[in-house]
């Protein structure tokens, strides 16, 4: 099968898109860049139905920049409630600190501009300029790289990281006009999303499967390195979560209280060294630990 041309897939995609869209508070007319740019730190590596809560204490409590930057950095963490990955949070917060110093509390248009605040990779980046700002970015998260290397390159999975050919792919896909690049973008995340799934795509109800390379290729296997497994029970992820509920929940955590949140010492020792590290604690006395103040 022939590789499917740029504007095959623009039509098909951005027509399905119309129809198919979810509503999000992160969308639409009435969000605001700072809603956008809080959506993109919460969505990485969780699902939407778990942020979109969160999405809204935290815009309800946190309207702007610099209304989190005024708050102490463990109401920052205490907010991000069950999300995991919580120094996410300390990141966002470091931006929001950063967005009132250097741009007078307004989220920065530029990508280079918002490359440089903390915490702010260059997905982010080219993500919050595209969908807060409509502007012509690629846009390469884990569902539009799915799309892409199944419907152009005929793979099941693309490579662990980028690529520079999937890069150059997706740049050759890019629509010239910056408002349909943008939406481009979110509809290419939305049908890996909702369509393209990783485990059971939906080729049925897929837009471009008439001409998509991997399933006229029948379905070849994913054949490249070992793609990285989700494991929870037992490490120290699982600790370090346990550990940041008691403290979110409590004034402080002792000693005795992380011992029955969990009872295997040396993991446990390793990671509350690592959550003071890290920056997610603070230990205000010997066997007492706290969130940041």
């Amino acid at each position: 099968m022939d590789s499917p041309t740029p504007g095959a897939l623009h039509d098909a995609v951005l027509g399905w898109y119309d129809d198919h869209a979810r509503e999000l508070p992160w969308r639409g007319l009435e969000a605001t860049p700072w809603s956008v740019m809080v959506s993109e730190f919460m969505l990485q590596q969780t699902p939407v139905v778990r942020v979109l809560p969160v999405h809204a204490l935290w815009l309800e409590r946190w309207p702007t920049p610099a209304d989190l930057a005024a708050e102490p950095t463990g109401e920052a963490v205490r907010m991000w409630g069950r999300l995991g990955y919580p120094r996410r949070a300390l990141r966002l917060r470091a931006a929001a600190t950063a967005i009132v110093e250097r741009h007078g509390g307004e989220v920065p248009t530029s990508y280079d501009d918002l490359l440089a605040l903390p915490g702010v990779g260059d997905y982010t980046a080219s993500a919050i300029a595209s969908f807060a700002f409509g502007q012509r970015h690629v846009v390469l998260d884990t569902n539009v790289r799915r799309v892409l290397v199944r419907a152009v390159s005929g793979q099941e999975f693309p490579a662990p990281a980028v690529t520079r050919a999937e890069r150059d792919v997706a740049t050759a896909l890019l629509p010239d006009d910056e408002a349909t690049a943008a939406t481009w973008a979110v509809a290419t995340m939305e049908l890996g999303a909702l369509v393209c799934s990783a485990r059971q795509p939906s080729c049925d109800a897929c837009p471009i499967a008439e001409v998509c390379a991997w399933r006229g290729a029948g379905f070849p296997a994913y054949d490249g390195p070992p793609r990285r497994g989700q494991a929870w029970a037992g490490t120290d992820r699982q600790c370090r979560g346990r550990i940041m509920a008691l403290a979110r929940e409590q004034s402080s955590v002792t000693t005795a209280q992380a011992e029955a949140a969990w009872p295997r010492a040396d993991q446990r020792e390793r990671c509350l060294a690592g959550l003071v590290d890290d920056g997610l604690l603070t230990q205000i006395t010997p066997g007492r630990w706290a969130l940041p103040g």
